[in-house]
């Protein structure tokens, strides 16, 4: 076992796994700032990982694939700001619909197009590509683990970069977390909250659709039932560990990212049952939460005095 942790696939597929987790842990971090828990992320991520196969089919293009589900995954985020700011619905209940609603309604559309129930098998869907750095390439063991990443996970990394600078550079940004910390003080300086979280939540459901769409069109190039596979819910407690920033988000997913490529190692080497080493990524959530929320807690205390 030890011999895999040390080899280079080890580490390139903690970059694969950490993709799509960085993802929606950016749109959780941008809807959370905003004041509001996106907690649809789940639902997504389904959606679009089943339309970025279908589009790119249609299309017979990755990038146009990309593009339609970042549109499609928008128009969730726009969907759901409406139930929650217009309609005034909880917004646990209205993700949750989400959720529910992507669930068999993914299955459903891909039995209408494709006549497939689990597996997209029959849709030749395009798969976005792979990325080979010249010079980088040629390095023993850094070139492995760097070069042939596909490009979506570059994406993920520099959308880091893009979204610290937007929330903490740009007017906008800056309106965004003044809203999630204090409404009303936003509002009496004349920042719309309503507008504000709309953009929010329609950004959110954008950087989830590109982790949705990673799953079906980079960590594989097919659509099966369920592929998100709890990546939703466990970017909610990678964006709550890293305080809902771009750079405590990098960070937290890589460790969930670690967790999970351990758990593709322990499924070949392993005599643990496969049952159990599913449960790697889930219970790293569980202990990851539990000692930030501990640690979290007696920060209070040593403030408080106690």
């Amino acid at each position: 076992m030890w011999s895999a942790i040390l080899s280079p696939d080890f580490f390139s597929t903690i970059l694969r796994s950490t993709t799509p987790i960085l993802f929606a842990t950016l749109a959780s971090s941008i809807a959370s700032k905003s004041g509001i828990t996106n907690m649809a992320l789940e639902g997504i991520m389904l959606f679009s990982a089943l339309f970025g196969v279908i589009f790119s089919s249609l299309t017979s293009s990755a990038w146009m694939g990309l593009i339609i589900t970042m549109v499609i995954g928008g128009l969730i985020g726009l969907i759901l700001a409406f139930f929650v700011l217009n309609l005034k619905t909880d917004e646990i209940l209205a993700a949750i619909a989400i959720n529910l609603t992507a669930t068999g309604g993914t299955v459903l559309i891909m039995v209408a197009f494709s006549g497939d129930r689990g597996v997209s098998s029959s849709i030749k869907s395009i798969s976005a590509p792979e990325v080979v750095i010249p010079l980088v390439k040629d390095i023993p063991f850094l070139g492995e683990v760097l070069s042939g990443q596909n490009i979506l996970t570059w994406i993920a990394i520099i959308a880091v970069i893009l979204l610290h600078l937007f929330l903490y550079k740009t007017p906008l940004g800056l309106a965004i977390r003044a809203v999630g910390e204090n409404k009303d003080a936003a509002e009496s300086v004349g920042i719309s909250s309503r507008k504000i979280q709309y953009i929010a939540l329609v950004l959110s459901g954008v950087l989830a659709s590109m982790g949705g769409f990673f799953l079906s069109g980079g960590y594989m190039n097919m659509f099966t039932k369920d592929m998100s596979g709890g990546r939703g819910f466990i970017a909610l407690a990678a964006a709550s560990m890293g305080g809902n920033t771009p750079v405590g988000s990098l960070l937290v997913s890589l460790l969930f990212g670690i967790a999970q490529a351990f758990a593709n190692i322990m499924q070949l080497t392993s005599m643990i049952p496969y049952e159990i080493v599913l449960m790697v990524p889930y219970l790293a959530t569980l202990v990851g939460l539990a000692i930030f929320y501990y640690g979290q807690k007696k920060k209070k205390e040593r403030l408080s005095g106690k």
